[in-house]
């Protein structure tokens, strides 16, 4: 008989302790987290299209989708609240991917990836060319307040627990959905997809599926980076934020729904220390750093967890 799945539990007692550790970092710190915690959610649901047999360079199309989204809200409702501007983010994302995802659905491999791409760019170019959005200098956001309480006041930690809990609500979410019967499809799908049909499920219909969440997953990222920054701009459309997520994802590895946040906070905190102490060769420092981690831990960060449990 199986065992009870801990890891509910253990995601809660790591609300927990961070929502009190984040009281001692510092404001640096605190912003670091919280934008990790935002980022970490598109890589969340790069690793659902990940256990289909799927890698998208255009997630950065629903995260840029989703900061939009919250910043022309915030333009045309200045009294709006960031709960609302979050649910917005995550209603456009989802929509646009929902009408590609009848498209992207029938493609596998380079195809869906570069196909991804695209649609991205062409957010891209069309951006750019807007100069009501601010053009290649976007726009800063307003926000008044958060579930009634006013960011002024609170601070940086406000965001931070914001972010705390909407990733532990999304990493919940995600969690029972991979444990659910069409989320278990997914690996099938990876594996071999004439089965799968055979067995009388449909695989565009589970693609499709994963793709919907993971849309919605990058909006609500983008929504939560834009609010946390108060600034958005064409670049977190451009491909190399896609290609950025898709690195962590690697980085992060598949072992568990809490790996992307983990793998999302190793990056943004050496990509930080890097720019501040090699400014002019940072990216240099991150890539070689990145590599050195995937050279030694090549199922990604999350195999060090998994191996101490099988040495305990």
């Amino acid at each position: 008989m199986r065992g009870r799945d801990r890891r509910p539990i253990i995601l809660v007692l790591s609300f927990v302790v961070l929502l009190v550790g984040g009281r001692l970092l510092p404001d640096w710190g605190l912003f670091l987290a919280t934008v990790a915690l935002a980022k970490g959610l598109v890589v969340l649901g790069l690793l659902l299209l990940m256990r289909a047999g799927l890698v998208s360079f255009g997630q950065g199309l629903y995260y840029g989708l989703g900061a939009y989204a919250v910043g022309i809200l915030g333009q045309q409702n200045r009294g709006a609240d960031g709960l609302l501007m979050l649910l917005l983010a995550v209603l456009v994302a989802s929509g646009v991917a929902a009408v590609l995802g009848l498209l992207l659905a029938g493609y596998r491999g380079i195809f869906f990836a570069m196909l991804s791409l695209a649609f991205s760019m062409v957010l891209y170019g069309a951006l750019v060319k807007s100069s009501a959005l601010g053009s290649t200098d976007g726009f800063n956001i307003v926000l008044r307040s958060v579930a009634g309480l006013s960011p002024e006041r609170y601070g940086r930690y406000l965001f931070f627990v914001l972010s705390l809990t909407v990733g532990l609500g999304a990493t919940l979410g995600v969690h029972r959905f991979i444990h659910s019967g069409i989320g278990r499809l997914a690996a099938a799908v990876r594996d071999n997809e004439l089965r799968v049909e055979y067995l009388g499920a449909s695989v565009r219909a589970v693609v499709y599926l994963n793709i919907l969440i993971a849309a919605a997953l990058a909006g609500l990222g983008g929504g939560l980076t834009s609010l946390v920054v108060g600034h958005v701009d064409p670049d977190m459309v451009y491909w190399t934020s896609s290609g950025e997520f898709v690195f962590v994802a690697i980085l992060s590895g598949t072992g568990s729904v809490m790996a992307p946040f983990l793998g999302s906070l190793v990056f943004e905190v050496l990509r930080s220390f890097a720019y501040q102490y090699s400014p002019n060769t940072w990216q240099l420092v991150v890539g070689v750093a990145m590599l050195v981690v995937i050279a030694l831990l090549p199922a990604g960060l999350w195999s060090i967890f998994a191996v101490r449990r099988r040495v305990g």
